[in-house]
């Protein structure tokens, strides 16, 4: 479904419309959007990107222009979740968004996990599987469980 309140560019793709769930987000010209995507409220998508299947970007991510996301990226926009606290069910308003930046030109593999508050540099490449714990510095290549930085876009050498 896309919702009334999104904000689609010139030339977007969404190949199948019936299986995304977008809302309240604004997505770039000639950005291509996946099967099985969720984009929430206050979510910028820049021109050119490729969402890939199965993504979910959350409240508080801003993409870049050329930025791809692969399959199953998740986005997560709270540092400290919790469903409840002393007993009561916690609603919207009883927790902190943390925003998350990727960067123009930015590659994320699939399966990777983005935590709350970061930055992923320009041109910077992040591994499939990976968990980005801390800021990516731009060009910079970056895998594991937490992300480590093995090598540079610029050289394509990698540790």
């Amino acid at each position: 479904m896309i919702s009334p309140d999104v904000t689609l560019g010139e030339r977007v793709a969404v190949p199948r419309p019936d299986l995304v769930n977008l809302y309240g987000c604004c997505v770039g010209d000639d950005t291509k959007i996946g099967p099985f995507v969720e984009i929430q409220r206050g979510v910028s998508v820049g021109a050119r990107c490729k969402v890939s299947s199965h993504a979910f970007l959350c409240e508080g991510v801003t993409i870049e222009d050329e930025v791809f996301v692969g399959h199953g990226v998740m986005f997560t926009n709270d540092r400290f979740p919790r469903a409840a606290r002393g007993g009561v069910m916690l609603k919207e308003g009883d927790w902190e968004l943390s925003s998350t930046l990727v960067r123009q030109g930015a590659s994320i593999g699939s399966g990777a996990t983005v935590l709350p508050g970061i930055t992923v540099g320009c041109e910077a490449m992040v591994g499939a599987g990976a968990v980005v714990v801390d800021d990516v510095p731009d060009y910079a290549v970056v895998v594991g469980n937490p992300a480590h930085i093995v090598g540079d876009v610029r050289t394509r050498d990698i540790e």
